[in-house]
């Protein structure tokens, strides 16, 4: 067997232990890490064929993997206005007036990344962007990608005139009190009625984007991902570019299961898992439990101060526990988008009712979990559920003082209890991080950074929203090797860095371990490996 790849000179650093191998090389077969040693006993395994990288002392992780991303949605939605930067109305007026400058007559302006806080005290709404978008069509999602809003010309082509029902309990077209769109939509279901009537990128711009999405990822040293939707043609998009080798990270998808899903749906999701290739496999189940607290559509067990987030995502939840017990009878695992308490408390309830009937092998998991009581955290550990967290969401969307909209929806004391990855690992959970891209950024190592110092990503210098509940490096490191690979059924060959493993490798500049967490993120990163193939390699290596 051929020798494909030889590191030498490398710190090769243990995510369990936190301690670096006695061993400074390693080498890769068939996409393996086949063998540990010193220098010149690896040098001896390659041959004229073999890619052989010096690294110089450079820190070898096992393979960063994020925990939730959604990279088909994510190169769609992206592309566009950019709007995460703007911090108050007139920014976002002076940035949308230069995006309209250079429209053609009658195109559409897609923006993203709009943060509701803009808004200060007032509603989330398009009046104020009236004037600037006057006559022209424009859709504005809004960070949480569960919102967005539609101009009065957008909404016209949509032939949204007023209120309408849905099958998502949450989805609504948002009127004022003479029944007439303010142009914010919630949920999917409101979303894709003008969505819809926008014009669509051709099948092959949509590939290419996804590409060069998979691509900048793997520069950030990320070797893996869990994906959390399989919609339209997802499946296929990764087919052709794994069939291609133009796939550069491990992907294990979880397709979406919606209200209305009938017992044929379930029966397809079922018979649909292990469909895959060589680096992407269909693996589990995505279901949501509620939307969002920044725009009212969470699961609370309390209202929020709007007297909204009263509701679940399901219009039936029981009917969400039946279909989770089902697959769950199957040998398939739930990944549940849950981020108000009662959304969490609904999913380990089910998960517990499923449990009771046998299949405990089967890991389930919780996406998100904003806002949790004490009472609900030690029944992650011990119902085996997985905690899957995005802490640069608290980060870069709440602020210490809760003058942010998130917190004041909430009000205390459940604002204090946001994103509570240390109370949730010290009572037993395995906690996994993730980016949630395209709602905040997928470098690996600033989600790690977010994790360990709470901090706004855009001013490190602002004090951090909950710094109890920071992370160790150490923690912060382990969500994203050895606890993913534990989420999904995975740690026997990955996570870590021993013969036998996949050859999933980052490869960075310094120690992740010892560099300051508000230094993290700025870490260069040297080299990327998946399946014992360079994805990323610096231009100094």
């Amino acid at each position: 067997m051929r020798t494909s790849l030889v590191l030498l000179s490398a710190r090769l650093l243990d995510p369990v232990t936190g301690e670096f191998l006695p061993q400074t090389a390693l080498a890769a077969v068939d996409g393996r890490i086949s063998a540990l040693g010193d220098d010149r006993e690896m040098r001896a395994l390659a041959d004229a064929s073999t890619t052989v990288v010096d690294l110089k002392g450079a820190v070898v992780t096992p393979g960063l993997v994020d925990g939730h991303i959604h990279p088909v949605t994510g190169a769609e939605l992206t592309h566009g206005l950019d709007l995460s930067g703007c911090t108050d109305i007139e920014a976002v007026r002076a940035a949308l007036a230069g995006a309209v400058r250079d429209l053609s007559p009658g195109a559409w302006l897609h923006g993203w990344g709009l943060d509701p806080n803009v808004f200060g005290d007032r509603p989330v709404r398009t009046a104020p962007f009236d004037a600037v978008l006057d006559g022209v069509p424009a859709l504005l999602l809004l960070f949480d990608a569960h919102s967005m809003l539609a101009s009065r010309r957008a909404l016209e082509l949509a032939g949204v005139d007023g209120p309408r029902t849905f099958d998502q309990a949450t989805a609504e077209v948002v009127c004022d009190a003479d029944g007439r769109p303010t142009g914010l939509l919630l949920e999917d279901a409101a979303c894709e009625l003008v969505e819809r009537v926008a014009p669509q990128p051709t099948r092959a711009e949509r590939l290419d984007r996804l590409a060069a999405a998979l691509r900048a990822m793997a520069a950030t040293g990320l070797t893996g991902g869990h994906v959390m939707d399989a919609n339209g043609d997802s499946l296929d998009f990764f087919a052709e570019l794994d069939q291609a080798g133009r796939l550069p990270l491990r992907l294990r998808v979880a397709p979406w299961c919606q209200p209305g899903t009938d017992a044929d749906g379930v029966r397809a999701l079922v018979e649909g898992q292990g469909r895959g290739g060589r680096l992407w496999r269909t693996a589990g189940v995505k279901i949501f439990m509620d939307g969002t607290v920044d725009n009212g559509t969470a699961w609370l067990e309390q209202p929020d101060c709007h007297g909204e987030s009263r509701h679940a995502f399901w219009p039936d939840p029981e009917e969400y526990t039946r279909i989770v017990g089902e697959l769950h009878r199957a040998g398939v695992p739930t990944a549940t988008h849950a981020i108000g308490d009662a959304a969490v408390r609904h999913v380990l309830d089910a998960v517990e009712k499923a449990r009771a009937s046998g299949g405990r092998g089967v890991r389930h998991r919780v996406e998100h979990i904003e806002t949790v009581p004490d009472d609900t955290l030690r029944r992650f550990a011990e119902l085996g559920v997985v905690a899957s967290m995005q802490p640069t969401h608290c980060c870069d969307f709440t602020r210490a003082d809760h003058s942010d909209n998130w917190s004041r929806r909430l009000g205390e004391p459940r604002a204090s209890r946001a994103w509570r990855c240390r109370d949730l690992h010290d009572s037993g959970a395995v906690v996994v991080l993730g980016s949630d891209w395209p709602i905040a950024p997928y470098p690996p190592l600033g989600v790690m950074a977010g994790a360990r110092h709470r901090r706004p990503t855009r001013d490190l210098s602002l004090p951090p929203h909950g710094p109890d509940q920071a992370l160790s490096a150490l923690e912060a490191l382990r969500g994203m090797t050895v606890n993913a690979a534990y989420a999904a059924g995975e740690e026997h060959e990955a996570g870590r860095i021993a013969v036998g493993h996949r050859a999933d490798l980052t490869v960075l500049a310094a120690d992740p371990l010892t560099v300051p967490a508000t230094e993290l993120a700025d870490v260069p990163v040297l080299l990327t490996v998946v399946d014992g193939e360079p994805t990323h390699r610096a231009a100094q290596v």
